[in-house]
């Protein structure tokens, strides 16, 4: 009997495929090809991060930096949020993402760049966005400079959520200000995290779950 692939261990090239896990898409694949980096959100972490946030998606303005499938973007999207911009370096990525959009009738409130989110980042602010999505690949280090760049250039809404996912032994070294952990969760080899950006504020706790 062969083998059924996760996104994580398939070929590069090959085809792959998750499903949204709630909203008006519930249940429709978000289909992909797997190349090396890519490494979509698992459903646990997924179904966990938007428990989270429940209450605060709907009629949020998203950005998801490092977009890959769209699992997070378009997530956000079908449980209600109002717009999201999707930022992915690799060009069959970012119209395979453009071409999921179009099925999904949802190209009018995606807005899919393809571009280095760094780079990006440094440019004049869009209007801010209340819910952002940081997960990066592992290899590439981009976690703290993302976080930097956020906030130095006015990209976050107050009280806006930022979920980072990177490596469980990966260390960030958030400051006080603006940053406020709020939630965290370990599974396997991620360290999920949701943010609060609050640029005045006391110390808080992360609740672990």
């Amino acid at each position: 009997m062969r083998r059924r692939h996760t996104p994580e261990r398939q070929e590069q090239g090959e085809r792959a495929q998750v499903r949204v896990i709630a909203g008006r898409w519930r249940g429709r694949p978000l289909l992909f090809n797997a190349r090396p980096g890519l490494r979509p959100t698992p459903n646990r972490v997924r179904e966990t991060l938007f428990n989270w946030l429940q209450g605060e998606v709907a009629g949020a303005r998203v950005l998801d930096l490092f977009a890959g499938s769209g699992a997070l973007a378009f997530e956000a999207l079908s449980r209600g949020a109002t717009s999201a911009v999707l930022l992915e370096a690799d060009a069959q990525s970012a119209r395979q993402l453009r071409e999921q959009a179009a099925l999904f009738a949802a190209s009018e409130i995606c807005d899919i760049h393809q571009d280095d989110a760094l780079r990006w980042l440094q440019k004049t602010a869009m209007p801010c966005f209340d819910l952002v999505f940081l997960d990066p690949p592992f290899d590439a280090g981009l976690w703290q400079a993302a976080l930097q760049l956020l906030h130095e250039r006015a990209w976050l809404s107050p009280d806006a959520w930022v979920y980072v996912e990177a490596p469980r032994r990966q260390e960030l070294a958030l400051p006080e200000d603006p940053w406020s952990p709020h939630r965290q969760l370990i599974a396997g080899d991620v360290c999920a995290r949701l943010l609060r950006y609050r640029p005045v504020q006391s110390a808080a706790v992360i609740d672990t779950q």
